[in-house]
């Protein structure tokens, strides 16, 4: 916890713990590499909530543009939000929204990280 802590405190609550797991094997090369790499492609759920509540009232889907659903954020377009029903959806569940796209970014940038910057061998 404490590498997460050092290179990358502005994470709380699940994203931390979630973010720990995937540091536990990384060097400290590595760990230095994946903040920098994460930080840059992590979203943030206050702006996920803030484009929610842009899509209710103007833009529907935009939020889910942000997350990177393209196919999502076209059908919020074409129907207004499934009739604004998957707004109010998504504004209740914008953080775990948010989290999931963090999940899956992390995932993404720790076998990236491992396979551009290796462990060498300790003598086994």
């Amino acid at each position: 916890m404490s590498k997460v802590i050092k290179y990358l405190p502005e994470l709380e609550g699940d994203e931390q713990v979630f973010v720990a797991q995937l540091y536990r094997d990384l060097s400290e090369e590595q760990a230095e590499q994946f903040a920098h790499v994460y930080r840059r492609r992590r979203k943030d759920s206050t702006t996920t909530l803030l484009m929610a509540v842009l899509g209710f009232v103007s833009v529907a889907g935009i939020h889910r543009f942000y997350l990177g659903q393209i196919g999502m954020g076209l059908a919020y377009f074409f129907t207004v939000g499934f009739c604004l029903i998957g707004t109010i959806v998504d504004l209740v569940n914008y953080r775990s929204l948010t989290e999931s796209f963090n999940e899956k970014q992390a995932l993404e940038v720790a076998a990236m990280i491992r396979g551009a910057f290796p462990v060498p061998d300790g003598g086994l």
